[in-house]
């Protein structure tokens, strides 16, 4: 018996984001679930984290990893690197359920795509697991410093969001300046603090949120910012509000309380509705940095490892962040689209180009 496409789910959603390969990864002996999603290769192997988080349906797995993997596309080819777009995600709560053999079992199926995938770090994943990866493939980035590898990679995360964060601001107020700017950050995982570090470092007036009250605690306390409830961060009056955890924070219902002038952070996939909460954002003069665009730093890290790259070499591509902010932002004003769709437009006429080549 035939089956339709369009009676499957899961081709719906390759379809619809325009996804190559769905790998689904089961070994109930060693309790691995997981999602690969490779998105498109055409400027070179998929580069992509293994993020590893208790998903409660398949449908949220599934949803996550297809749009995880169609912004690292975007993601390599806005920042100029010759690597594809792909994710991963294993089914699980990192804190309770990860070991080696897990780790390893998912590795074999890695292996499996014969240098289709390569998987790096991502949220619940460690520069440790990659080496547990490599056990089994050699198809792995961000491997600790100690087996020549670029460590963890969320340093320079948060650097690339530092530079998109002042890229906005120059392009809002004509200065990049960072002294007495207010920014509010929600996430103090690794990433939100240490973009507040470098922002403290400048004067920056800095308001932290978490959903771990301890976490934002120590944070606050450590970089004498001003500690504040994960549900009212959305209503403070600042110039940036920085998200730096899970994705979907900017949608509808949050949008309406916002009252600050620029988003700009590390989440990915911050829009809910990337059209729909990109035109209300636009009506409230609310100047949105694209995700994909500010914290593609780790990315880079990753691949300046497989490519060789020196730290400076991997510093510059980095710094390149800022530029290409100003440049799609321009585009977004000039053009009069949102400042998600001028960074597609770019990254796909990249994409579009370098198929040319490679036919």
């Amino acid at each position: 018996m035939s089956v339709s496409v369009k009676d499957n789910p899961s081709f719906e959603l390759m379809e619809q984001f325009g996804h190559q390969t769905l790998v689904f990864c089961n070994d109930n002996a060693v309790g691995l679930k997981a999602i690969i999603a490779i998105h498109d290769t055409t400027l070179g192997p998929a580069i992509g984290g293994v993020r590893m988080l208790p998903y409660q349906r398949m449908e949220e797995a599934m949803d996550d990893v297809l749009r995880l993997s169609r912004g690292m596309t975007y993601k390599a080819a806005v920042a100029g690197i010759n690597a594809g777009g792909g994710n991963a995600v294993i089914i699980g709560d990192h804190r309770t359920q990860k070991s080696e053999v897990l780790l390893r079992r998912f590795g074999q199926f890695v292996e499996q795509l014969n240098g289709r995938f390569i998987a790096s770090l991502d949220i619940g994943t460690t520069p440790k697991d990659m080496e547990c990866l490599q056990m089994e493939t050699n198809h792995v980035a961000g491997l600790p410093k100690s087996l020549g590898g670029s460590g963890d990679s969320s340093p320079f995360t948060a650097q690339g969001v530092y530079y998109g964060i002042k890229a906005a601001l120059k392009e809002l107020y004509g200065n990049d300046g960072l002294a007495g700017r207010t920014i509010a950050v929600q996430g103090a995982g690794n990433v939100g603090e240490q973009l507040i570090a470098l922002l403290r470092e400048e004067n920056a007036k800095v308001y932290v949120s978490d959903i771990v009250e301890e976490r934002m605690a120590e944070v606050a306390n450590k970089y004498r910012a001003v500690a504040v409830a994960n549900n009212n961060i959305y209503e403070l009056d600042v110039d940036v509000y920085s998200p730096c955890a899970l994705g979907g924070t900017v949608n509808k219902e949050t949008i309406a309380k916002m009252r600050c002038r620029i988003i700009a952070g590390s989440a990915n996939n911050q829009l809910r509705d990337e059209r729909e909460d990109s035109q209300l954002l636009m009506e409230k003069k609310i100047l949105y940095a694209p995700d994909y665009l500010i914290n593609a730093g780790g990315l880079i890290s990753c691949y300046s490892e497989l490519a060789g790259y020196s730290a400076s070499r991997t510093a510059a591509l980095t710094e390149n962040i800022y530029e290409a902010t100003r440049s799609v932002l321009r585009k977004s004003l000039s053009e009069n689209v949102a400042p998600y769709q001028a960074a597609n437009q770019i990254a796909e006429t990249r994409i579009a180009d370098m198929r040319k080549i490679k036919q």
